[in-house]
């Protein structure tokens, strides 16, 4: 009997089969990660650290990281004088990592190898082939963190949520052309009471360690929840982030009882209405007195 190949099981197939050659190429599975003397979980470690310094807890946000490993990584890289880590005269409870002048030289060093390597893999290819690889990669690197982004509930006075808030805000004063400054403080005060349990859950995307996507969800009558603050960031567009957060968003609303969802948008924000539309909302009359939504929309769980 012949096996049947599923659509799902062939594109399983080509990621894995991806993996397997992408890594190989690149020299993963050496001990000696091109040619520096450390393998790669201590050389990307040394890479990020020179990237962007901070503190430990956002080195293992961005690389998703358990602190036990994270902790092991360090040790070496202090032990060989490639990094300091001290408490942050901030908040000593915290931990600041920072390259120290050998650590510097060594990560240029890195740097100049992986932009070697790199160039010897793009060099046989024409400009074509150039482009089609470049656009194809950009895609599956988006693809990739969108499905590996982590969606969370947080306290709407959570730093995260705080710094989504105020993207959300920002890109609104942007796209109506606003010049009046919202006090995000306040918006956030008002969130923490209506936006937080038990009355709702505010949820933030994360990814490596930076704050991608957001969205409120709350009860408004019995039966009926209300999804508020939905943002994604710019750069994230076209991933299906969006989607996967309303989604997210609407099982929270199952979860607390509320078999019906509404939402308020503004004519300009097309995308938006385009991906409620697509979800299956339907246009319903004004609701509320929102002075900055012009369409209302309603859909039954």
């Amino acid at each position: 009997m012949s096996e049947i190949v599923t659509t799902d099981s062939y594109d399983v197939g080509v990621l894995r089969r991806f993996n397997r050659s992408y890594t190989q190429r690149i020299g993963v599975l050496d001990d000696s990660f091109l040619g520096t003397g450390m393998p790669l979980g201590t050389a990307r470690l040394l890479f990020e650290i020179g990237t962007q310094p901070g503190t430990t807890r956002a080195l293992r946000a961005r690389l998703g990281l358990d602190s036990g490993y994270l902790s092991r990584l360090l040790r070496r890289l202090e032990r060989e004088g490639l990094v300091a880590v001290v408490p942050d005269p901030a908040d000593r409870r915290r931990r600041l990592v920072d390259l120290t002048d050998p650590g510097r030289a060594a990560w240029e060093e890195l740097d100049r190898r992986s932009e070697r390597t790199a160039r010897t893999l793009l060099d046989p290819l024409t400009s074509r082939q150039r482009e089609r690889l470049a656009a194809a990669l950009a895609e599956a690197d988006l693809l990739v963190r969108a499905a590996t982004v982590e969606l969370g509930v947080v306290d709407p006075r959570d730093p995260a949520a705080r710094a989504a808030v105020g993207a959300y805000f920002a890109e609104l004063a942007r796209r109506f052309r606003e010049d009046n400054v919202v006090d995000v403080g306040a918006a956030v005060a008002a969130d923490a009471r209506k936006l937080a349990a038990p009355h709702g859950a505010f949820v933030v995307a994360v990814s490596d360690g930076e704050a991608v996507a957001c969205g409120g969800v709350h009860r408004i009558a019995d039966g009926v929840a209300e999804i508020k603050r939905m943002w994604v960031h710019g750069g994230w567009r076209g991933a299906g982030l969006g989607s996967r957060l309303l989604r997210h968003l609407e099982g929270l609303a199952a979860e607390r009882g509320l078999g019906v969802v509404r939402l308020d948008t503004n004519e300009e924000l097309v995308e938006a209405i385009a991906m409620y539309e697509r979800a299956g909302y339907r246009r319903i009359d004004r609701y509320n007195d929102n002075p900055n939504a012009t369409h209302f929309y309603e859909k039954v769980l």
